[in-house]
């Protein structure tokens, strides 16, 4: 009877074993619908135009991949990437951009971040998160000064702020 109970202890662990390195093998997240990602940007636009500028909105996902791109239309060419660069920059980094620029003075252990390929390290892109993950960032451009882009941004994150609760 030893021998049996052996085996069936053997057995059992295995499949534990198995379901652990099963489980240990699959990552689960969470991420921005594309409808959640173009309220955002909408909302965002909308609030930028509220206080009178033209901007470039741009929403990526938790991975920087760009899910929705908003151009006003008389935002200047170059606000397209700007808002892009910002909105990559935050989530890569998992911070608002308006911290970077304070992070990474000239002088500075951090500054080197301003030679990265594809950050841009001005004021405007902030993340988004939802229970605690970070599911995406949005980025804007346009504004008279990087404050006034990260305002615009913070309250399309705010408009937006109870379908993110999930």
């Amino acid at each position: 009877m030893t021998v049996w109970n052996l085996v069936a202890a053997t057995a059992i662990s295995c499949l534990l074993a198995t379901s652990a390195a099963a489980q240990e093998a699959l990552v689960t997240y969470k991420s921005l619908s594309p409808e959640v990602a173009l309220d955002l940007a909408r909302a965002t636009l909308a609030d930028c135009r509220k206080r009178g500028f033209q901007v470039t909105v741009a929403v990526v996902d938790r991975f920087g991949v760009t899910q929705v791109l908003l151009r006003d239309r008389f935002a200047g060419a170059h606000t397209v990437s700007t808002a892009s660069g910002k909105a990559w920059t935050a989530v890569s980094f998992r911070t608002s951009t308006a911290e970077l620029v304070a992070n990474s003075q000239p002088g500075t252990m951090q500054s080197g971040i301003r030679d990265l390929p594809g950050a841009v390290i001005i004021g405007g892109g902030l993340t988004v998160e939802a229970a605690g993950s970070l599911v995406g960032a949005v980025g804007v451009s346009g504004a008279p000064g990087g404050d006034a882009d990260e305002a615009c941004a913070k309250a399309g994150i705010d408009a937006i702020r109870d379908k993110l609760d999930f």
